[in-house]
């Protein structure tokens, strides 16, 4: 693949310590969920930054298939729940993605056509196939 861009980011202290893009745009500090067994707090975390990177590169495929197609998208919105749990075969942990899909005025079996397609098409979709469970919910 000849790249087009390259993101990169520092982290230091993994998930009880800080995160940077290399640009200064991003910088958090990170912790771990409460629910994991951490403190919580401020400060995110790697599901939080997945689901957020996860969001806008699938909602940017949805808009350039519906463009392709004629359709015409107001007021999308798509909530990107990036959920971790334990993984039985090898006593780690695992992720898998539900992807709620809101498209306001658009025909139920469009909506679910574009979204399908948006999925083939998606980047981070294209990386996770066949490695993590991805639910799309179209409401």
């Amino acid at each position: 693949m000849k790249a087009l861009y390259t993101a990169t980011a520092k982290v230091r202290g993994g998930r009880e310590g800080s995160v940077e893009s290399s640009d200064g745009a991003l910088k958090h500090d990170l912790k771990i969920p409460k629910e994991l067994g951490g403190p919580g707090g401020a400060g995110t975390n790697p599901e939080q930054l997945f689901a957020a990177g996860y969001g806008a590169c699938y909602e940017s495929a949805l808009a350039n298939i519906a463009r392709k197609e004629g359709v015409k998208l107001q007021d999308v919105e798509i909530t990107s729940n990036v959920l971790i749990g334990k993984d039985e075969s090898d006593g780690g942990f695992k992720l898998a993605v539900k992807l709620d899909v809101k498209l306001p005025g658009i025909e139920r079996s469009v909506a679910e056509d574009l979204a399908k397609k948006a999925h083939d098409f998606c980047p981070y979709s294209k990386a996770t196939r066949g490695n993590i469970e991805v639910e799309l919910n179209v409401l």
